[in-house]
């Protein structure tokens, strides 16, 4: 199907992939063949994300809450995760995708996080889509460990307390040097942020659908963008056209 290109293309798109045991359970599946369909709608996405000239897709693959569910389903995850490295990681660096990975790594077990460095070196120097990977990520988790490392900073005396302000606080936030997403989209129905990018979604739009996130395809993913591009994104101010009317 052809698809229009949005008159308005953010830099930066985040997405909650949400629904893969709901869609897996409407079908009499285990939870694990929704996660493996949607390791299919994660390669999609990154295809679709070049095509629409995104330059920054993150992707909420694994929480820090997600620990609580069912060991076996952890289990699971983390299988589908090696697999998805080892089968698409050369896909990747071919597509000249630049790999990016953010959470806390500090307990995760060697071979994953061996996996995930070995995905963001592999791939440091490419330069077009940035696949932002959220794994083992919480964003409260997240300020609590930029906030420690401020401290450390001040105690150093690297960092006056007089000079902190937002964006040093941006500085040391696991999406550092990466811009605030502009568009953030939640699948499943769901209308939540979910402990994700709570810092850098400040000013983001978001766009919530009902689809599963294995239902997510091109054309869902197009018409995000092109409800993103109707949005007016004022940051506090106002438009320009009433900014005249005012003044008039």
């Amino acid at each position: 199907m052809q698809l229009d290109r949005p008159s308005k293309t953010p830099t930066h798109v985040a997405i909650i992939m949400d629904g893969n045991g709901r869609w897996a359970s409407a079908r009499g599946l285990p939870r694990t063949a929704g996660h493996r369909a949607g390791v299919e709608r994660v390669r999609e996405a990154v295809r679709t994300a070049h095509e629409a000239k995104i330059d920054y897709l993150t992707l909420f693959a694994f929480s820090s809450e997600n620990w609580k569910r069912p060991e076996t389903e952890v289990s699971d995850l983390m299988s589908i995760l090696r697999y998805f490295i080892r089968k698409d990681l050369a896909e990747l660096h071919r597509e000249n995708v630049c790999v990016k990975v953010i959470g806390c790594r500090e307990s995760l077990k060697p071979d994953i996080r061996g996996l995930l460095d070995e995905a963001e070196d592999r791939t440091r120097g490419n330069s077009g889509v940035t696949l932002v990977i959220a794994f083992n990520y919480g964003s409260r988790n997240e300020l609590a460990r930029a906030t420690r490392l401020i401290v450390e900073a001040v105690q150093a005396g690297r960092i006056d307390t007089r000079s902190i302000n937002e964006h040093t606080l941006s500085a040391f936030v696991d999406t550092a040097g990466i811009p605030d997403p502009d568009l953030v989209i939640r699948t499943s129905g769901e209308q939540r942020l979910s402990n994700f990018l709570m810092w850098q979604a400040a000013y983001a739009e978001f766009v919530f659908l009902d689809c599963l996130w294995p239902d997510f395809d091109r054309e869902e993913f197009f018409g995000a963008l092109d409800e993103y591009s109707r949005r007016d994104r004022r940051f506090g101010t106002i438009p320009a056209r009433a900014e005249r009317a005012v003044g008039s």
